[in-house]
């Protein structure tokens, strides 16, 4: 047998499958909550005569126990980076290769090579962003650049702030407050880590996913959250103002996969070349306020998130950002035992 030629033929094959002008059937999205545009969705349906169902979840590790259960009938998964390894570890996603399909051409460079999924088999980018600071200006005017809004809130937001319900989010800023380096498993840093937020814990109001209604409303005067969201909370409310935390923050990608049980698989591969088109792209990024790292998307944008100041990081913040990574097991093992502890 010839491989080489077989190995073409097979990338031809790929290519063929989500190049076609029409499809049919259904296919269905199990991603987070209020992050998939309904005008993306409409667009893809007309285009391939395709019944799109989407069902929410609120947080990677509910997504992971759901598909690990079975029986869940999904098609596609967006999990964050950090969580992408431990999916292709446990054999729960199909190897698409999307990097074969006619519109990979258009992921930015920076975003092929990525150290979840090197040159791109499993994933391709929906959204990126981080996890910042959003204040309400008219009840707090001082500094909010720094984690001490939620770790040691000041008494004018005492009562007042939600907080991001993910665990590695918030671990990783209050591991960065003391110090620490991500996935330490320093045993002094991670009684601090602990301690303050067991301390901290009694003065929010809440940990929630409902930030671009109650912030804008003044329901919340902080948050800890993902700065698209306070973005659109900020569209809504000009009092809103957005911190990047000095002592260090993570930034976030989430990327759509095919699940290896999913049943419609074709019509997942259209829908991972589709997203990759920059018009399409650009559809995902005005909805939920997020960068998409696809090229040329920039053109199709709102001129509102062209000067956000929510994703442009300053100068001076740009060393304080750092992607959340996998962590052993053993030091996942530690920060779980942490967040029960903060959530008894």
């Amino acid at each position: 047998m010839n491989w080489k030629l077989t190995a073409v033929a097979s990338a031809m094959a790929i290519v063929a499958s989500v190049g076609g002008a029409s499809a049919a059937g259904s296919l269905n999205i199990y991603n987070w909550g209020d992050y998939t545009s309904p005008e993306l969705i409409k667009k893809f349906e007309q285009k391939y005569d395709v019944k799109v169902t989407v069902t929410d979840y609120d947080s990677n590790d509910t997504a992971l126990a759901k598909v690990r259960a079975g029986g869940h009938g999904f098609d596609i998964v967006v999990p964050s980076a950090n969580y992408v390894p431990i999916w292709v570890k446990e054999g729960l996603l199909l190897e698409a290769r999307p990097d074969q399909m006619s519109n990979f051409k258009n992921v930015d460079e920076r975003w092929v090579n990525v150290p979840w999924d090197p040159g791109r088999h499993y994933s391709v980018p929906w959204q990126w962003g981080l996890t910042g600071i959003g204040v309400n200006k008219k009840v707090y005017g001082g500094d909010i650049n720094t984690s001490a809004i939620f770790l040691d809130p000041p008494k004018e937001l005492v009562g007042k702030i939600n907080v991001a319900p993910e665990m590695n989010d918030v671990l990783f800023a209050t591991i960065k407050y003391f110090g620490g380096n991500w996935c330490t498993s320093d045993k002094e840093v991670l009684k601090k880590v602990r301690d303050k937020l067991v301390e901290a814990k009694p003065k929010w109001l809440a940990m929630d996913y409902s930030v671009t209604e109650k912030l804008p409303a003044g329901d919340y005067a902080g948050v800890y959250y993902w700065n698209g969201a306070i973005m659109r909370s900020r569209l809504k409310n000009p009092d809103i103002a957005f911190g990047y935390p000095k002592e260090g923050f993570p930034f976030f990608m989430d990327s759509v996969t095919i699940l290896k049980d999913a049943k419609n698989v074709e019509n997942a591969k259209l829908f991972m070349n589709f997203i990759m088109e920059p018009e399409n792209a650009a559809l995902i990024s005005s909805f939920a306020k997020y960068a998409n790292g696809i090229k040329g998307s920039a053109e199709f944008l709102p001129p509102e998130m062209k000067t956000a100041p929510e994703l442009s990081v300053p100068a001076q913040f740009e060393k304080a950002g750092e992607f959340l990574t996998a962590c052993p097991p053993e030091v996942s093992q530690l920060y779980t035992r942490i967040w029960t502890d903060v959530n008894k």
